[in-house]
């Protein structure tokens, strides 16, 4: 019972140092029951539809980023590193080993102890002790400080593997949205090109009915310009593809000639799958920033329970078990053993507020850590939402663009054929054919919106979800 008495006391002055950490609520956010512009479950298409895998060159890029990629790289090094930090939170759970050996020369002078020694006593002057000693000492974490700190650094690795798994995705993403960007721009010159050869024919037209005197030279340099506004809008699409060329190096970190080669690949029907359903609260599960945040909060936890529990007492156990030998060749004899075992109390007594400034402190970054873990709940429910209207809005695009470029197509022939008729005048033709080319541009764009739309869709739902080991290799 009195063994008890120092604990007891260890206990009660270590309660008065600092108070219980405070109680902070993180409840988390209440989500709506469903998209404001969610499909129609029976026509949603898969996650992984929504990025254009069928198209090698996303294929080939994105298997070339996932392998060598300096910001997949940064990530896997921040998994290994959390990875180590929580291998030697749990090491620092367990009892520590440690081995030396000795040697000791001591030479003592006599005239320390005075007179004359009594008769038949003498002092050794010189001596040298040999010793090895295996020592052990252990925390036995009574009140829970190295067990927090486990799982604080436990947390943060799984952190670390969200966050990883973020940048994966916007990887991703971004080599699909500008594998897009690619093609968009070869459809968009493909229109032009077109326009540019019916301008072609048309100052040709103007040409012929002009030397035979039909018609004045006017139109025929009207019909030259309205080709070479074309040709200027072709040469513009050069510079957008030098900038999405490097943007490519930079993802990949593979070279410029290499981008390119696998950029010149035939390019597959464009397609526009149907937007996957989904529900606000999958995001929780889904997001890789929603669960590094939720990571984060959980690591945030289990600090603020480790600051409170330095107010507590360290009990660690400690031995020792070697040998000692003033002669070396006694080093190993059956009275050269020796060894101690013992216990130590560690309390804290007076410490002017500095457990106290660390549980505030770790209070501080729970409260920021519950923040930022809203916010990433609200910043997933926004993409969400975001990524289903711009599918939506950019479908609807799209379909009303085709539309102009099929009805701009057939007033374009239509006037063509009226003024080769002479039932209508020069400049009724260039309108039309204006317009045409126009139009015809738009619905590139406008598709190559709607498949971009899909892309940041797919991201906004979580992406892929490869595990912690997929991604540090």
């Amino acid at each position: 019972m009195r063994a008890a008495y120092p604990l007891v006391a260890a206990l009660a002055l270590g309660a008065c140092v600092a108070g219980p950490p405070p109680e902070i609520d993180t409840t988390p956010p209440p989500l709506p029951g469903e998209f404001a512009f969610t499909p129609d479950s029976a026509t949603g298409a898969s996650l992984a539809a929504l990025l254009p895998s069928g198209d090698p060159a996303f294929a080939d890029l994105s298997a070339l980023a996932l392998s060598d990629a300096p910001t997949l790289a940064q990530a896997a090094a921040r998994i290994e590193a959390a990875r180590a930090g929580a291998a030697g939170a749990g090491a620092n759970r367990l009892p520590n080993i440690t081995a030396d050996a000795s040697i000791t020369g001591t030479r003592t002078n006599p005239a320390q102890f005075g007179g004359a020694l009594p008769p038949g006593i003498s002092i050794d002057t010189e001596q040298v002790a040999y010793g090895a000693n295996l020592r052990a000492s252990w925390d036995l974490d009574l009140f829970g400080r190295l067990r927090a700190r486990e799982r604080a650094a436990m947390a943060r690795l799984g952190a670390a593997t969200a966050e990883a798994t973020a940048v994966r995705n916007a990887l991703l993403a971004e080599i699909a949205a500008s594998v897009i960007d690619w093609r968009t721009l070869a459809a968009r010159q493909n229109a032009l090109q077109q326009d540019l050869e019916a301008s072609e024919g048309l100052a040709r037209l103007a040409g012929t009915r002009e030397r035979a005197g039909l018609s004045p030279g006017f139109d025929r340099v009207r019909a030259e310009s309205v080709a070479e506004a074309s040709r200027s809008r072709i040469a513009a699409l050069a510079s957008e593809r030098a900038r999405i060329a490097g943007r490519l190096v930079t993802l990949t970190g593979q070279p410029g000639q290499k981008v390119l080669e696998l950029l010149r690949q035939p390019a597959p029907d464009p397609a526009q799958p149907a937007a996957p359903a989904s529900l606000p609260s999958q995001l929780l599960a889904n997001r890789p920033d929603v669960l590094a945040a939720a990571a984060n909060l959980a690591a945030a936890d289990a600090e603020l329970a480790a600051s409170a529990a330095n107010r507590f007492p360290q009990l660690t156990l400690s031995a020792a078990l070697g040998l000692l030998a003033f002669d070396l060749g006694n080093l190993f004899d059956d009275g050269s053993a020796v060894g101690t075992a013992g216990g130590s109390l560690l309390a804290p007594l007076l410490d002017f507020g500095r457990i106290q400034a660390q549980i505030d402190a770790s209070a501080a970054d729970k409260q920021l850590a519950f923040a930022s873990y809203r916010n990433a709940v609200f910043t997933a429910l926004g993409d969400a939402e975001t990524g289903y209207g711009l599918v939506a809005a950019a479908d609807r695009e799209l379909a009303a663009a085709e539309r102009e470029t099929a009805s701009a197509e057939r007033a374009a022939k239509l006037a063509d054929t009226r003024y080769r008729a002479g039932l209508s005048d020069f400049l009724t033709v260039l309108e039309a054919r204006r317009a045409a080319d126009a139009s015809g541009e738009r619905a590139a764009a406008a598709r190559g919106r709607a498949e971009r739309a899909r892309v940041l869709l797919w991201q906004a739902l979580g992406g892929d979800q490869p595990t912690s080991r997929s991604i540090s290799q």
